[in-house]
């Protein structure tokens, strides 16, 4: 079942159930999907990578977002975030725990044949591509400057 059709059932449900959060959060994915859609050079449909760039979009600026209002102490704002943060991962991929992340990236290490902080180039580039959906990029690259780092 495609995203686009995911979020609309959710969304009868949601506006049914009287969900305030979930609407929000349903309803910022629908734009998202309408906007690639009728994007210029769009084709009018959204591959699935393309889909779950979108969703890892959202979910960075609601978390970033959510960052700032806990800065500015503004709790009520920050806990509007992290409510529509919980309902768009649900479509996202499981992500990876920490020990998986750093078993995953160990091996593109050793695959690239990278040895010192310097590589970190080649390693971001295959590690992105094979853990797209499965980890953050920020996480990504700390672990792997972390295991290119001598100790």
């Amino acid at each position: 079942m495609s995203l686009e059709k995911q979020v609309n059932d959710q969304l009868k449900t949601a506006m049914l159930a009287k969900d305030e959060k979930s609407l929000r959060a349903l309803r910022a994915i629908k734009a998202a999907i309408l906007l690639a859609k009728t994007s210029e050079g769009g084709s009018g449909e959204i591959k699935p990578e393309e889909e779950l760039k979108m969703l890892q979009k959202l979910v960075k600026q609601r978390k970033d977002s959510e960052e700032i209002f806990r800065s500015q102490n503004r709790a009520d704002l920050a806990d509007k975030e992290a409510e529509e943060i919980a309902v768009i991962e649900k479509f996202l991929p499981a992500q990876m725990d920490a020990g998986e992340l750093r078993n995953a990236i160990m091996k593109i290490i050793a695959d690239t044949g990278a040895a010192s902080p310097a590589d970190i180039g080649r390693v971001m580039g295959v590690a992105t591509k094979q853990l797209a959906g499965k980890a953050d990029g920020k996480t990504i690259s700390a672990m792997a400057k972390e295991l290119l780092t001598p100790q």
